[in-house]
């Protein structure tokens, strides 16, 4: 296994929070079981890569596609991905890299070459099969909930939900947090029915009015939501969606966002030279 995929850091939190390990059968115990660390190893090289899953490198990985898929399938099933995003969030929080006052939301269209969950005509594809992406980020972009829906959904109803996607999240004495205190959207969340409802949840809907001149102001903290976008995409099995099944691929969007999480924390601890 190529030690640059599985990095230390990343599996100490991930090993805490994986399904404790089958034990083996006494009689007939059968072939030995791949150990986890490497079965993660191949989730993450078809993540980064895009590569289908039967062409998954076995010398290089150390663990056929099947493998890695499968524990992909049981960990997304046990709720790993979501409580590792959670656990990284509030050490953001903890390190005083977490700016929740401010917060941003937008969605993003993909294409979807196989049918399943979440696929519907996407609008701006020519009525293609297709899904949408919808990301809410923190004040420096770290993401904090992303869900998944068929490509013909409107951003602005899928507002709501996706605030009640946002864990709580600890990492400082008090209760946690999981409502920013400022909301940033687009033209398209511009609905005085959803701005009713921000404001019953206290928070302040700072949202572009339509049929207005471009230059709000707005962009300037909005942004952060489309560069958000961009380092989730860089995971090549992101911009195209190639999992059938909805719940594996909100499971890769969570182990994505949960390393983009990491990633802010390995340059707080850098050392300064």
């Amino acid at each position: 296994m190529r030690a640059d995929l599985v990095p230390d850091d990343l599996w100490e939190r991930v090993a805490l929070l994986l399904p404790p390990t089958p034990e083996r059968r006494h009689r007939h115990p059968g072939r030995l079981r791949v150990p986890d660390r490497v079965a993660l190893a191949g989730v993450l090289f078809v993540l980064r890569t895009g590569v289908a899953w039967r062409d998954v490198p076995t010398e290089m990985v150390g663990c056929s596609g099947v493998t890695a898929w499968r524990r992909l399938r049981d960990w997304t099933e046990a709720g790993v991905w979501p409580r590792l995003h959670a656990a990284l969030l509030a050490e953001l929080r903890r390190a005083g890299l977490l700016d929740l006052d401010d917060c941003s939301v937008d969605g993003s269209h993909v294409r979807a070459l196989k049918r399943g969950d979440h696929v519907g005509p996407s609008p701006v594809d020519r009525g293609r099969p297709g899904s949408k992406h919808h990301l809410i980020v923190d004040r420096h972009g770290s993401p904090l909930a992303v869900t998944l829906t068929s490509g013909n959904r409107h951003d602005v109803t899928q507002l709501l939900p996706l605030l009640d996607a946002v864990p709580s999240i600890r990492g400082l004495r008090g209760r946690p947090r999981r409502k920013p205190w400022r909301l940033y959207a687009d033209r398209g969340y511009d609905f005085d029915k959803y701005r009713r409802l921000l404001w019953k949840r206290g928070i302040k809907p700072m949202v572009a009015r339509r049929g207005t001149a471009h230059g709000s102001g707005l962009g300037k903290v909005r942004w952060v939501v489309e560069r958000g976008f961009a380092w989730l995409h860089q995971f090549k099995r992101l911009r195209i969606r190639y999992e059938r099944r909805a719940d594996l691929h909100q499971g890769l969007l969570e182990l994505a966002c949960s390393i983009i999480c990491l990633r802010h924390l390995r340059r707080s601890v850098r050392p300064q030279r």
